[in-house]
């Protein structure tokens, strides 16, 4: 049968993170490509005694078990706006109306854009960007224009002229340990950033997955700080990286009439996140479980940042240069030879070794010599073996094109 597949679809594949997932299975596979949290982190006790005492309280329950309400359950999002106090988000006037629940992070992304965007706007994002964004703007058929950034966050002169060329509605920004670069942008560049979206109109949705899993240095405040009026930044966490990623669920918040919007445009796709994520979530968070855990994690990411921090230095090639993060889950490389790092993947999965090649995080097809490299979710031992095994690959591959390149005598 000749399917006619909706244009929504139209040259759109999966994401790498996730098509990666399907040869995870296989026996001896490091992984250095995902985005999970560290196994050992996941607060696995917790949760199965709340979730125990929640199954057992009948009158509760029936609460689980009915529809709920769409932006999600008024106790749950008032607890959402007290840890986003905590994150120094305390801007006045600010209720429940400001907050809406969804099924993960993922959700409040697509909820923005098919609130703010129609077939052929253009929409903003740092180059290079979290691979999920990108092809989500393209189901709405976005045009996505990539901002260049520095270390301290994005280009403002570029971001500006950006602004003025596209006449975008939204910019989309991961401004805390970036996925995929692991920076984090600084406190001035978010003010900045927040000025001119405020002079020009424009909405900012600010990803925030990761800013908790603070390793070192000083904590920045959320780029939503700066929207002192509560107009133009729609912030938006989760807690895949933090509790469990199964248990899907994320907020956002923002401007009431725009999370208004994002409740009638989550109508239409689930109705309400699950009732039972919300109570599991709600107790979590009322027993005061949040930053304990969180504490325990930070020494585990600690030394598996650390190992494969130090394992790039003793292994790859002087030609290569990567990030070196203050928290979150991710290193970024780039080699300054013309290596094809998506080419070397095969070479690299024959040796059980797998991560995600550059170029699927950039919007214009740029960043082929460019890789991202998870630390989070392998022990120090195997974060060791891969960057070992990828080293010496790339140093093989170097050497092939540099063969290749030379003229015969």
């Amino acid at each position: 049968m000749d399917y006619q597949f909706s244009e929504a679809l139209a040259g759109m594949h999966g994401t790498a993170t996730r098509e990666i997932y399907r040869v995870l299975s296989r026996p001896g596979i490091i992984s250095l490509a995902g985005g999970s949290p560290a196994h050992d982190c996941l607060p696995y006790r917790q949760i199965e005694e709340i979730a125990a005492e929640l199954f057992a309280d009948h009158d509760l329950m029936t609460k689980g078990y009915r529809y709920g309400t769409t932006e999600g359950f008024p106790e749950l999002r008032e607890l959402v706006l007290g840890l986003a106090a905590s994150f120094g988000i305390n801007i006045s006037g600010m209720d429940t109306g400001n907050a809406i629940i969804t099924s993960g992070g993922g959700q409040s992304i697509d909820l923005i854009l098919k609130t703010f965007v129609n077939r052929g706007d253009t929409v903003l994002a740092e180059n290079p960007t979290y691979q999920g964004f990108l092809q989500t703007a393209q189901s709405y058929g976005a045009v996505i224009a990539g901002v260049d950034a520095g270390e301290d966050g994005l280009i403002i002169q570029d971001l500006e002229e950006k602004i003025l060329r596209h006449k975008p509605k939204l910019l989309y920004v991961v401004p805390t340990f970036s996925n995929p670069t692991g920076k984090t942008y600084s406190a001035a560049n978010r003010k900045a950033i927040v000025e001119l979206a405020l002079r020009y109109g424009v909405m900012v949705a600010e990803d925030d997955p990761y800013s908790r899993l603070r390793i070192s240095g000083e904590a920045v405040p959320p780029l939503k700080v700066f929207d002192t009026n509560n107009t133009c930044v729609v912030y938006i966490s989760s807690f895949s990286k933090v509790v469990s990623p199964g248990i899907r669920l994320g907020f956002s918040i923002g401007p009431a009439e725009v999370i208004r919007k994002m409740t009638i445009a989550k109508q239409g796709v689930d109705l309400s996140s699950s009732n039972i994520s919300q109570l599991l979530i709600q107790k979590y968070l009322e027993r005061g479980y949040y930053y304990p855990n969180i504490e325990k994690s930070l020494p585990i990411y600690r030394e598996r940042k650390g190992s494969m921090f130090e394992a790039l230095g003793k292994y790859f090639p002087e030609e290569f240069s990567h990030t070196d993060p203050d928290g979150g889950i991710f290193i970024w490389g780039e080699f300054r030879t013309p290596i094809d790092t998506a080419a070397m993947f095969s070479e690299a999965l024959k040796r059980n070794v797998v991560y995600i090649e550059g170029r699927s995080f950039f919007a214009d097809g740029r960043g082929r010599s460019s890789l991202r490299l998870n630390f989070s979710n392998e022990t120090p031992e195997n974060i060791d073996k891969a960057v070992r095994i990828l080293g010496e690959l790339s140093k093989m591959t170097i050497a092939a094109c540099e063969e290749r390149e030379t003229p015969a005598p």
